[in-house]
């Protein structure tokens, strides 16, 4: 017996998405933009692979080459892969790219974001393609990328959709990750009628160490914390260091400081 034909006012299935874009790639040599575009393709596929999830190659409509980047779609029973351990192994794949690439070819930084929605193949019928793209270029993620590579010298920035994340981190299962490796923050594009809740990861961040160079003015994971008010500007704070001090960062206003260098 055969099924009835599908009808424009049915819902598509749910799938899951990763969308991957490469920072400045705009900005390299025309002759190197074929080859670094292959090496990411080899990266993507070998993480997939060690990650456990299929590749979306093998799935007519499932694999869109956006240039600097892709688009992947994978079933949804597979979304929570994508988040863990798909993002850790990525980054891992990217530092050892990085580690081993000749002295004259780029390293290769990504925003990453994973969402799941409607979405029917090979056609792309469904609203699932148009927000991961705008999760992808958000405001956020981009901010969180040069947070990483400034911060860290990192070379991923990963945003979740709040439907995603909730089927996959909130829900446990995720067996590295948890909610306290996640900033929640807005997805936001300029010039766009986008804006969405989501969750920020930067591997090797905390949302403690995040959320003031993210949103400034917060102190922990989505929202301002409640914080003591601030000491009075003639009370001034001493900070003792035991030890060497390499690659310090100061976050938040420090109205005078006075080094004092000598041993102890």
């Amino acid at each position: 017996m055969s099924s009835a034909p599908r009808s424009s006012s049915d819902v598509p299935p749910e799938q899951a998405l990763l969308a991957v874009d490469m920072q400045g790639y705009s900005q390299i040599p025309e002759a190197r933009m074929a080859p670094l575009r292959s090496d990411l393709d080899d990266i993507l596929t070998n993480v997939l692979a060690h990650s456990g999830l299929p590749d979306p190659r093998d799935r007519p409509g499932a694999f869109k080459d956006t240039g600097d980047g892709a688009i992947l779609v994978l079933p949804a029973r597979d979304t929570a892969r994508l988040v863990d351990p798909l993002l850790e192994n990525l980054h891992a794949a990217l530092v050892r790219y990085d580690r081993e690439r000749l002295a004259s070819a780029p390293s290769i930084r990504l925003r990453a974001a994973v969402h799941i929605g409607p979405l029917s193949l090979p056609d792309h019928r469904g609203d699932a393609i148009n927000d991961v793209c705008r999760l992808l270029d958000s405001q956020v993620v981009r901010t969180g990328l040069t947070v990483a590579r400034e911060h860290r010298g990192g070379f991923l920035a990963a945003v979740v959709s709040e439907a995603a994340f909730r089927r996959t981190v909130g829900a446990g299962h995720t067996s590295e990750l948890a909610e306290e490796h996640f900033l929640r923050t807005t997805a936001h594009v300029p010039g766009k009628n986008f804006e969405e809740p989501c969750w920020l990861f930067v591997p090797q961040m905390t949302p403690h160490a995040l959320a003031p160079l993210i949103e400034p003015g917060t102190t922990d994971s989505g929202a301002a914390a409640a914080a003591s008010p601030p000491a009075p500007r003639d009370k001034p704070s001493v900070f003792q260091f035991n030890g060497s001090m390499t690659d310090t960062t100061v976050i938040n206003e420090v109205g005078t400081m006075r080094i004092d260098r000598r041993r102890i």
